[in-house]
């Protein structure tokens, strides 16, 4: 009797750590898989997952995260700075899609990275985007009225104004990183303050502008598809690439994976120029927020002159597929950058 009761539990045992270690063997082998040991860290916030994801709530939530941040980073201190900071609060605060933000939240997230490490440097992008755009609108530069829907920063600040607010805008935004980062390690913080500096710089969005208006009048058969493509990987698409890298970065991912992050970074950078090209001949100033037709008004070249809106059309979306292709092993981690890239090739303005 004691033997076969013995037996027994000897047989239930072996039952049991059957029944327990197949499933930890199995999980074991699963992580230990490359691309999902990569991907495992990028699994964790709930948001990202396939079946429960939806871009229009998760674009919302990083809205508000980031007009609320952006609100309380400018202050005017004492009476004498009253009109610098209107005029830089002004422009800033105006609305907008917050693209760039919302791309460096998704890279940080993808990599399981602290949206509150990461939101000095969301905040430091829009800064640089929105100094970009008070430039960019000035009579020197595109002479234009409106920007989302709004007089520009010059037309009610005067040219002087809006120059020095756009400057002070850049110089805040490495200021806003430098001091406003924490729990970060430092050598991220400077890798971050790098590339923010290269993405507005000589071979950035200063860079590509100059070339933009050195091209302006000269017509189809002078610009061709290279000097266009040099163009806005500089002027558009650098700081797309600092936004994802950034948040890849401040999130600890490795060179390899922030490398990844920027190609697809690029991608969208140029597909975001070719659907702007497209919506200046497509759709109304009251639609864009801003004045329509004036790439043709300044006889630029941009993507429908060169190839045609169908054409224009589907290089777009090539270039989103492209992108989608760079991140293809992080899995459901992606959706938000995935999503966010369907995006901008299909908004309305």
């Amino acid at each position: 009797l004691i033997q076969a009761l013995a037996a027994a539990c000897l047989s239930m045992v072996r039952t049991v750590l059957m029944l327990v270690a197949a499933p930890l063997v199995a999980a074991f082998q699963l992580m230990s898989s490359p691309a999902v040991g990569s991907a495992s860290r990028c699994a964790q916030p709930a948001a990202v997952a396939a079946t429960e994801f939806s871009l229009g709530a998760y674009m919302e939530e990083k809205r508000l995260l980031t007009e609320a941040a952006l609100d309380a980073s400018l202050t005017s201190t004492c009476p004498e700075t009253d009109t610098i900071i209107e005029s830089m609060r002004y422009s800033l605060m105006a609305g907008g899609k917050r693209v760039r933000p919302m791309l460096c939240f998704a890279a940080t997230e993808m990599f399981g990275g602290s949206l509150e490490a990461a939101t000095p440097t969301a905040v430091a992008l829009e800064m640089i985007h929105t100094m970009s755009l008070i430039h960019d609108d000035l009579p020197a530069m595109d002479n234009d009225d409106f920007r989302r829907g709004k007089p520009t920063n010059h037309v009610l600040y005067g040219d002087d104004v809006a120059i020095l607010a756009g400057d002070a805008l850049l110089s805040t935004a490495f200021e806003h990183v430098a001091k406003e980062t924490k729990g970060v390690p430092a050598e991220r913080v400077v890798r971050v303050l790098a590339a923010l500096g290269t993405s507005v710089g000589a071979v950035g969005l200063a860079g590509g502008q100059v070339m933009d208006l050195k091209c302006e009048g000269q017509g189809a058969d002078a610009v061709d598809m290279e000097t266009l493509t040099w163009i806005h990987t500089h002027k558009t698409a650098a700081l797309l690439k600092a936004a994802v890298s950034c948040g890849a970065i401040l999130a600890g991912a490795t060179d390899e994976e922030v490398k990844q992050c920027e190609i697809y970074a690029l991608k969208i950078g140029l597909a975001f120029q070719v659907a702007d090209d497209i919506l200046d001949v497509t759709a109304s100033t009251e639609e864009l927020g801003k004045t329509a037709g004036k790439d043709l008004d300044a006889d630029k070249t941009t993507y429908p002159k060169l190839l045609g809106l169908d054409r224009s059309r589907e290089v777009a979306q090539e270039l989103v597929d492209e992108a989608k292709a760079a991140l293809a092993s992080y899995g459901d981690a992606a959706a938000p950058l995935n999503g966010l890239a369907d995006y901008i090739i299909n908004r309305s303005n």
